[in-house]
């Protein structure tokens, strides 16, 4: 089994090397927790090992991802100059840059990928889609079968993807469960404050095809170097999951928007 490198020091060795080529993996947690980061090296790594990788983000600008990765030492723009790599922008939505989604549904994001495919010509690609989440913000209810289609879709061109997902604990609505039935494998993080100290953390919940660590282990984010795994800890996995109640409270909002929906179906009377 090809394996392909994460580029976060000290990760690959808790899934046997790496994330099996052709994955759809899911990175989910709260904001501010390092998924984003955790993709700009899966993106790094991709183009220092001679892939193809397409960045799509939904939540920041093109350009904010690629001075994030500057910050880390990974040279995006030059990536770009020499046709190794393209960053789809869905945020702006400019209709005359050639790499923005002026429409933000799964079609047109899966249409976009795979010209971008095209464009950089033949070889081993790498996507990360950052984040699934804004394409059903409206409808919550859709996120399972959303993943589905861009799975099914981009499985055909052997595409491995990172895609990640998240949830806000203040609001009724979790954005990261519809994917995480489809995944591959799922990798979650987490942010806990101990003694008025933000700590991070990472549990990898599943990894097909794969003997994978299950612990979980803390995480940092140096500037200049990104992120890395410091070690294993003594944290429950309850402390890297969502509360029991959160869960509830969320299968309750998409219980209620889903029949908030129906009844906008339904015809006049």
């Amino acid at each position: 089994m090809q394996r392909l490198r994460t580029g976060v020091p000290g990760f690959d060795r808790l899934i046997a090397g790496g994330i099996p080529e052709g994955f759809l993996v899911a990175a989910v947690g709260e904001p501010g927790t390092g998924k984003t980061v955790f993709s700009i090296h899966f993106a790094w790594r991709g183009i220092v090992d001679g892939d193809k990788v397409i960045y799509v983000t939904t939540e920041e600008s093109r350009e904010s991802i690629v001075n994030q990765a500057k910050m880390f030492g990974m040279d995006f723009e030059q990536a770009i100059k020499r046709k190794r790599m393209v960053i789809i922008d869905a945020l702006l939505r400019d209709k005359a840059d050639q790499w923005n989604i002026v429409s933000l549904t799964v079609e047109e994001l899966i249409k976009k990928i795979i010209e971008a495919k095209k464009y950089l010509g033949y070889g081993r690609a790498r996507v990360v889609i950052d984040s699934m989440s804004a394409f059903w913000l409206d409808k919550p209810a859709m996120a399972r079968k959303y993943s589905y289609m861009v799975k099914r879709m981009l499985n055909k061109w052997h595409m491995t993807i990172v895609a990640t997902s998240q949830y806000a604990i203040t609001t009724s609505f979790g954005f990261g469960f519809g994917i995480e039935h489809v995944a591959d494998g799922i990798i979650r993080f987490k942010k806990v404050v101990r003694n008025w100290e933000l700590k991070r953390y990472v549990i990898v919940e599943k990894m097909r095809q794969t003997p994978h660590s299950l612990r979980v282990h803390e995480i940092e984010i140096v500037d200049g170097v990104g992120m890395r795994v410091k070690g294993p800890v003594n944290v429950t996995r309850d402390e890297v999951t969502l509360p029991k109640e959160v869960v509830e409270a969320v299968k309750r909002g998409i219980e209620k928007k889903v029949q908030e929906d129906m009844l906008m179906e339904l015809p006049d009377q």
